[in-house]
């Protein structure tokens, strides 16, 4: 029997208690085109929950998971070995069923992992502050942005072509409704954008990432400099968690802010989500930092404690004295980041970010040799573009039907123009063998 708690008539008097004539009126702000036309097409209207659990099933069974075939996706998710140990802590009662710290008195141990993680952040970045995480790396992006606007006081955003899709898309759609103009750069598969030509005074920051998207590895300490000759914050972006490990950080470059994925340290690919997203100041911009800061005090009889030092957030104040919308942290994705960072120590980690770069140069070695082949970066870590003398969307699936999964076309992400780019990663998760079979049936596609 289905069950259907609301009849027409309660429905009828809802819509006419609260003034709407529909409940597609409801929804009026969602765009025309985002909304579903009518029932999706070959989903029955309603199933028993065994034929559910069926239907569903053979939907899953078409796909090809990143665990079960040599998978050489990345473009800001990562497959990396996470230890065993670290999903045996985060399922630990005291830390699964944790909620948000509003009594410290009965939250020290979250409070404690919050200030750890937030430390590792702050040495892994180099810079002075981190807060107790956000959603993921693309809203951190768009709350850096915004971050960056309230310090300057200015409302425009100087977005590189090298910035992943996303982290672009949900800056400008925040842009959109909260009201502050975006420069967007066009892709950049080869560099060479002048950013600063579009730095004017109504300019709040310039937003760059890290290996950007396209793989590139590139140094901003000079940006930096300009940025803050022109009275705009420098914003750094990081997808790939790992390259932290070997590549200088965003703060030994003159970052302002950054805004990164953690998801690379102790989370898995998860379909996509949920993610942790890391997001580190200077110290002088503190007061305008989104989400919360744990802090370590001590208490009436001097014993260490910690606290929510900094809490702007709206249910902790005024919802118009607010610096963020970000309702909660990410506690347990970043206290698996915490787990999986603290096992690896610091040596640990540099070495897993050597073996990665190690894997990638192996791999661009191999697919370089393939005939029609173009490696595009001249530095990379575990990222690189490849030019193919086919649509590159086109080899991935066939790729796929040969039981590969390649890389993701540059045109998923950017649409038209970039056909023929492949984005293709390689991690300490891919063996030999596993390159030797993307390099040979990539030579069989082409």
């Amino acid at each position: 029997m289905r069950y259907l708690p609301l009849t027409e008539a309660d429905r009828r008097s809802m819509l006419e208690a609260i003034g709407v004539p529909s409940v597609d009126a409801l929804f009026r702000d969602v765009p025309e085109a985002a909304r579903l036309s009518g029932p999706i097409e070959g989903l029955s209207n309603h199933m028993g929950e065994l034929e559910v659990d069926r239907a569903l099933s053979a939907m899953a069974g078409k796909n090809l998971p990143a665990g079960s075939v040599p998978s050489f996706l990345g473009a800001g998710a990562y497959r990396h070995h996470i230890p065993a140990t670290v999903d045996h802590l985060v399922q630990r009662g005291e830390f699964l069923t944790a909620y948000t710290p509003y009594q410290p008195e009965v939250s020290q141990g979250t409070l404690q992992v919050l200030f750890e993680f937030q430390t590792q952040v702050s040495l892994l970045t180099g810079m002075d502050v981190a807060n107790a995480s956000m959603y993921d790396g693309a809203t951190a992006c768009a709350e850096a942005v915004m971050m960056a606007n309230r310090v300057t006081r200015r409302k425009k955003a100087v977005l590189s072509g090298g910035l992943h899709p996303h982290y672009r898309d949900t800056t400008t759609t925040d842009a959109r409704f909260i009201g502050f103009e975006t420069v967007a750069m066009p892709p950049a598969p080869t560099g060479g954008e002048d950013l600063l030509a579009e730095v004017d005074g109504d300019t709040s920051c310039v937003v760059v990432q890290n290996p950007d998207v396209f793989g590139h590895v590139r140094d901003y300490t000079e940006l930096g400099k300009e940025c803050q000759a022109k009275g705009a914050l420098l914003i750094v972006v990081v997808t790939e968690a790992v390259s932290l490990g070997l590549l200088t950080p965003p703060g030994a470059m003159g970052a302002d802010i950054v805004a990164a994925e953690g998801q690379s340290l102790g989370n898995a690919l998860n379909f996509g989500g949920p993610y942790v997203g890391l997001f580190a100041v200077k110290e002088k911009l503190v007061r305008q930092m989104p989400g919360r800061l744990c802090g370590q005090t001590v208490d009436a009889d001097g014993r260490r404690g910690f606290v929510l030092t900094l809490s702007t957030r709206e249910q902790h104040i005024r919802r118009e004295k607010a610096t963020s919308n970000i309702c909660t942290n990410s506690g347990l994705c970043a206290l698996a980041f915490s787990i999986h960072l603290s096992l690896l120590g610091e040596e640990g980690f540099a070495r897993l970010a050597q073996i990665n770069h190690a894997k990638a140069v192996q791999l661009a070695d191999k697919l370089a040799a393939v005939k029609g082949v173009e490696i595009v970066n001249g530095s990379f870590f575990n990222e690189f573009t490849v030019k193919l003398p086919k649509p590159a969307a086109d080899v991935v699936e066939a790729l796929a039907q040969r039981g590969i999964l390649g890389g993701v076309p540059a045109s998923r992400l950017f649409g038209g123009g970039l056909d023929d780019l492949l984005i293709v990663a390689a991690t300490e998760t891919n063996t030999e063998s596993d390159m030797d079979a993307f390099a040979t049936a990539l030579a069989e596609v082409l």
